[in-house]
């Protein structure tokens, strides 16, 4: 009788949590404010930190967990995706972005979600991609925890 009470007990708290703490409405755009202009100022250090191919550096602004879903279905970790910026491929962390999405969950958790044009240099061609990346504030400083990118169907 009592394990019945502590799961109708626990699912219940579940459910009043995941209602209470949907995404848009923690915060406003307006006390979400500063904390989205961190956010995408930590973004910008990517393209010098590429640019000056500051690896050590580089590595350190992605949480040891880290994972990027590539459009092809791939996963890569923080090394293999350092690696790939620094090898100059085309990457959603430097291309032009539009239709940016700034979500901020919480004071120590961003969304950001935007599409960009990404060069396929196989194909000699750019494809579109709407890519969302999650950032999260761990002792203070700013990471990229996890990324997708998903191609967009070519408009016939």
């Amino acid at each position: 009788m009592q394990r019945r009470n502590f799961l109708t007990a626990t699912i219940g708290l579940g459910l009043a949590f995941a209602t209470a703490a949907h995404a848009h409405d923690v915060l406003t755009l307006v006390e979400a404010g500063p904390v989205g202009e961190e956010v995408l100022a930590f973004r910008g250090n990517f393209v010098t930190l590429i640019a000056n191919r500051d690896a050590a550096r580089l590595r350190d602004m992605f949480t040891t967990s880290f994972t990027h879903t590539h459009g092809s279905g791939q996963v890569d970790g923080r090394d293999a995706r350092v690696g790939q910026l620094l090898s100059g491929e085309p990457s959603i962390e430097t291309a032009a972005a539009s239709d940016m999405s700034v979500r901020v969950l919480s004071r120590d958790t961003v969304i950001l979600s935007a599409v960009s044009p990404i060069m396929n240099t196989s194909a000699g061609r750019s494809y579109g991609f709407r890519w969302m990346q999650v950032y999260v504030r761990l002792g203070g400083a700013w990471h990229l925890a996890a990324s997708q990118a998903t191609r967009l169907p070519v408009a016939a």
